[in-house]
């Protein structure tokens, strides 16, 4: 009976994982494995996303039990993969690893250090097309969109997705750390069968207004699978199947539009998950060389005040409470305050790629880099430097009924829709009859966006010159 490794890492899934169905085509029983990797958990990117881990590690609890059901089970190890996998290897009999390629400076490290000392072969699976799939004519890659999403439309989409195996074989007698407790999240019950019908339940309905739907902040149109697809609890190919479909199956222009509007959203996820692989240095500083040099403000009480979602600006407010509370924010809502944080206060950009990092549940290194530095204007395919969203004009276009900001701002509950995005212009019997002073009950603006506006276009021209 021949046995094989299935090292999971970020595809804590049994449905369309190639990893694991390379290991089911070689080998008669195959030996799931996942690594307590102190690099990897201890790590500036994760070492305080708390609420990520118990997403992940709820994750491993939920694989383990599909797992058992079909007869095998889970295995949790710790410590540094090339030991960890060594010694698995002589204890189960196995003559060869399996795992899904990831493609981050630390996966691609961790995997080569691995490759190098022991049998580990790596499969598709994290995209539908991987980086160095999508290049341009002579073979360098992209640092634009919109050519990189006509060369990954034109390439031969990937086949329908795999189903579930129905048996991994009996593992022989294994020593196991328990899978670590991991904090219920309401908003993200973990695992693949509740990420499956997310999708199914998107792709009914939802996806076919995404179009505008996914701006709005008062309504529900995302898929809100981000967290699964991060952690690989659904495929890129599931995905990109679920919206191919949704969009043959739309009643008119606007529904069809919708659906390929999503599948525009998987191709940026691509888009920056290859950046990354490329230009690795993006980690530590901006793509534009220009602009590697603006002088940033260094005030810690602004930079607390938008952390905590107490800022006086009710949009960019109720979205920093809503990350705190939840582990998630709306995208649009990510863009307004990360051009708030930058353009408005003057804040670095890596210190909000910090901050979401440590607080999302849909943390990546790839597609949180890429955000923060498409709205700081720095990135491969950013936003103009000189576009600066206004905080009130986006909470008045994208939460017209002030819904969102009454949900995560309860201080502003009664405020008059007239002054709910600007409450600082209500008069004082206004706010009396609101119950909210400003400067007293809620916060007074920390910034004129007047002012911000012009410093910071000051200060990036400085550093272009």
């Amino acid at each position: 009976m021949s046995t094989a490794i299935w090292w999971i890492r970020r595809d804590l899934r049994l449905t369309d994982n190639g990893a694991l169905q390379a290991a089911r085509a070689q080998a008669d029983i195959v030996v799931p494995v996942f690594i307590l990797d102190d690099a990897a958990l201890d790590s500036r990117y994760h070492r305080r996303a708390q609420m990520r881990k118990d997403f992940m590690f709820g994750g491993l609890h939920t694989l383990d039990a599909d797992l058992r059901a079909r007869g095998s089970q889970l295995l949790v190890r710790q410590g540094e993969p090339v030991a960890v996998l060594r010694a698995l290897l002589a204890e189960c009999g196995a003559d060869a690893i399996f795992a899904e390629a990831d493609f981050t400076p630390f996966a691609v490290r961790r995997d080569a250090a691995v490759a190098q000392a022991l049998p580990l072969t790596l499969t598709g699976g994290l995209t539908i097309h991987p980086p160095q799939a999508v290049r341009k004519g002579d073979g360098t890659p992209y640092t634009v969109f919109t050519p990189y999403s006509r060369t990954w439309r034109s390439l031969p989409l990937p086949a329908s997705a795999v189903a579930a195996p129905k048996s991994l074989g009996a593992i022989p007698k294994l020593t196991s750390l328990p899978i670590p407790a991991a904090a219920p999240l309401a908003l993200f019950p973990p695992g693949e069968a509740e990420a499956q019908r997310r999708l199914k339940r998107f792709a009914k309905s939802a996806i076919y207004a995404y179009g505008e739907g996914r701006n709005q902040l008062d309504v529900e149109g995302t898929s809100a699978l981000s967290a699964y697809l991060r952690f690989g609890m659904i495929s890129a190919r599931s995905a990109l199947q679920a919206a191919r479909l949704a969009a043959a199956a739309a009643s008119g222009a606007v529904a069809r539009q919708g659906a390929d509007t999503w599948i525009t959203e998987l191709i940026w996820r691509e888009f920056y998950i290859a950046i990354l692989h490329h230009f690795p240095h993006v980690l530590q500083m901006a793509f534009r060389a220009d602009l590697r040099n603006v002088k940033w403000d260094k005030n810690a009480a602004t930079l607390a005040a938008w952390q905590t979602g107490n800022t006086g600006y009710p949009v960019v407010d109720a979205a920093m409470r809503q990350l705190a509370a939840t582990g998630w924010m709306h995208n649009r809502a990510r863009m307004i305050v990360s051009s708030f944080l930058v353009k408005d206060l003057l804040q670095d950009w890596r210190a909000g790629e910090a901050w979401f990092m440590d607080k999302l549940v849909d943390g990546d290194p790839a597609a949180n880099n890429g955000g923060w530095q498409w709205s700081a204007g720095v990135g491969t395919d950013a936003a103009p430097y000189f576009r600066v969203f206004s905080p009130v004009l986006q909470g008045k276009k994208f939460d017209p009924q002030g819904s969102f900001v009454r949900e995560w701002v309860p201080e502003l509950a009664r405020m008059p829709l007239k002054f709910l995005h600007e409450p600082w212009l209500a008069p004082a019997d206004v706010q009396a009859a609101a119950g909210c002073r400003v400067g007293h009950d809620y916060a007074a603006p920390v910034v004129d966006h007047a002012f911000a506006r012009a410093r910071v276009l000051a200060a990036y021209k400085r550093a272009k010159s």
